[in-house]
Order: structure tokens, then sequence, then C-alpha cells
């Protein structure tokens, strides 16, 4: 009867093993993507690197689902350049075009103004109240390249979270399960 004890002692003492292994595992997965993610932050000079447009407002330059890009650099923003934005009061930065560039002779700082490609008119109703341009502050960075249609995965995740949470408790499942 003593040899039965020991070897559930030792099969338990691997699943606990087993366990802590899959939690170390998926700790490391989570840590190395918050890594990269910082790293990308300093790389490029922008708060959020990556973005993914969530309207059709920039059509046919960009759709609903494309994943752009962002750099933020010192260089003056010009008309033309796609950027994205904050808005005060607004949880979702958006991503539109510079038309229109105002220097201020006081300091040297630049207004800009901005328009969705497939908007018929300026950005001045999207601002907070009483905002006719935006500051350097409010730009977070300038998009420098583009993936189609790569981020409705952050859609759908978005609209239905039901998905979401079916998606991490499957992909939880599986590290749980997955024998070294």
């Amino acid at each position: 009867m003593g040899w039965i004890g020991d070897t559930v002692d030792s099969v338990k003492s691997i699943q606990i093993r087993q366990l802590l292994s899959q939690a170390l595992t998926l700790g490391l997965i989570v840590t190395s993507a918050l890594i990269i993610w910082k790293a990308l932050m300093c790389i490029t000079g922008s708060e959020s690197p990556v973005v993914v447009v969530l309207s059709g407002s920039m059509e046919p330059g960009f759709k609903r689902g494309d994943i752009l890009f962002l750099h933020m650099s010192k260089d003056p923003i010009r008309t033309g350049e796609i950027v994205v934005f904050n808005v005060d009061g607004r949880p979702i930065p958006i991503v539109h075009r510079v038309i229109k560039v105002h220097e201020r002779q006081d300091d040297g700082e630049v207004d800009v103004l901005t328009k969705g490609d497939n908007n018929r008119d300026d950005d001045r109703l999207l601002y907070a109240r009483g905002q006719l341009w935006l500051q350097r502050h409010h730009i977070m960075g300038r998009a420098v390249g583009f993936l189609p249609y790569v981020g409705w995965v952050t859609i759908i995740m978005t609209e239905k979270p039901i998905i979401k949470y079916i998606l991490i408790g499957a992909l939880g499942l599986l590290v749980m399960t997955s024998k070294d």
C-alpha cells in the first residue's frame, strides 16, 4: 500500500509542476507582449504605435479594419498627412487627413484642421466644444504604413464581446491542457 501512496503523491507533484509551468508560460507571453508594446512606443515616439481604422471616413484610402502603423517625430505637420488624434472627452482616437495647417506667430506652434477623405465637411464638429483647431498634444502619431483588413479581429471582439471571452477562454484552456 505504501508504493501506491508514493505514486499518487508523485503524480500530484508532477501535475502541480505542470500547472505552475503553464501559468509561468502564460505570464511570460503576456509580459513579452507588454514589453514589445512599450518598446514600440519608445521607437515610434507615439503613445499608440498601432491603431485600427474603425469607420469608413477615410475610404477609399483606408478601409474599416485596416491597421495603421504610427510614428511621431518633431518634424512639422504638413497638409496632406494622415494623422491619428485624440479629442478631449472622446475615448477613441480618430484617423483623418490634415487639410489645413496654421502656424501661430507668437510661439511658432501649429494648429491643424483635419477631415476624413470620405466626409463632406471638416472635423470641427468632432472636436471638443468651442475648439476650432487641433494642437500638437492632440496628435498621437502620423500614419507611416498599414496592413489591410487585419484589424477586423479587434473590431469583431469589440462589437461582439462574447467572441472575445470565448477566444480568451479557449486560449487559456489550450495553455492549461497542453503538455510540455
